[in-house]
């Protein structure tokens, strides 16, 4: 009799085993149709959603929580496309408007000269200025494209930055002393050595002072300060004028950013360069940071790796 009631007791244990597998299978089956519906609904809807799952199963609560990764991961590609989407619009937009004003000055005089039969210095002058405008706005875009696409090798060399900074400033000299500006410069005597390749700072240098004499003009001052620690050096490019509010601070460096006023004759900015600058930068192994307190002071600082031999 106790054999009888233990055999009985394991037919019945197993019965139970086997009924709790049966009835675990068609719960996480049904789970799992649950799961496949709900997320074909959000790809067909491309609604954005999550999913959603209320079970005590680990493995199904680990494989939900994958699939919103992925989901979240596809959401974020598609809000970054849709950004470049835009901005690529903007660019294009901007890019012709730009190319289309000093087109119009070209043939406007061009015609004029026709007319006439003959060419004033004047004319062949504003001419040639609005052609050079035109040529520079075109090598921009094409630069741009070229690193962004990462078309463009930049052998990197032992380069002293103390000589491309003084150079480039000088560049600048005539141009500065015709605006009245202050110009406050703090570069060592001996030589600070980097990894570079001088074209492409030159280029940086040249874009920042650029962008202080277009959007910086109203402070009458430039700073330009070399600094060094063990492991980088600084070169920071000050200017007193307008500044940068905080809302736009994040994207001065996009492409073809500007601000309001920025695309008024007078400043005549087309936002690539300081996208430039930071590509240029990025490709040595630095980069450009921004601290810019409105109307008092506004810092560009190209930062680059120092080396000591």
């Amino acid at each position: 009799m106790p054999v009888f009631i233990l055999s009985l007791c394991i037919v019945c244990l197993m019965a139970v085993i086997v009924y709790q597998q049966i009835t675990f299978r068609t719960g996480t089956q049904k789970k799992l149709r649950e799961m496949h519906g709900k997320l074909k609904e959000i790809l067909d809807t491309d609604s954005g959603e999550s999913i959603m799952v209320f079970t005590d199963n680990k493995e199904l609560m680990e494989l939900a929580a994958q699939i919103n990764r992925m989901l979240e991961n596809q959401s974020r590609i598609k809000v970054d496309y849709r950004r470049y989407e835009m901005a690529s619009r903007k660019m294009l937009s901007n890019i012709s408007h730009d190319m289309k004003t000093p087109m119009t000055v070209i043939l406007g005089y061009l015609e004029i000269m026709q007319m006439n039969g003959e060419a004033s210095p004047e004319m062949l002058q504003k001419t040639q200025q609005k052609a050079r405008s035109l040529m520079e706005l075109i090598d921009q875009f094409f630069t741009l494209a070229k690193l962004e696409a990462g078309d463009m090798d930049i052998e990197l060399g032992r380069l002293d930055l103390s000589e491309v900074c003084r150079e480039t400033v000088l560049d600048f000299y005539e141009m500065l002393s015709e605006a009245e500006f202050e110009v406050e410069i703090d570069v060592p005597e001996t030589a600070v050595y980097i990894q570079g390749n001088q074209e492409a700072l030159q280029r940086i240098l040249t874009n920042l002072i650029s962008n202080v004499l277009r959007y910086g003009s109203a402070g009458k001052y430039l700073g330009v300060f070399l600094r060094a620690d063990e492991q980088n050096v600084y070169v920071d490019v000050v200017d007193k004028g307008k500044g940068i509010d905080k809302a736009f601070a994040g994207n001065v460096f996009e492409r073809l950013f500007t601000m309001e006023d920025s695309r008024s004759r007078k400043v005549q900015g087309n936002g690539l360069g300081l996208t430039i600058a930071r590509n240029l930068a990025l490709q040595m192994g630095g980069e450009i940071l921004l601290d810019s307190t409105p109307h008092i002071q506004t810092t560009f600082t190209l930062q680059l790796k120092r080396i000591c031999y």
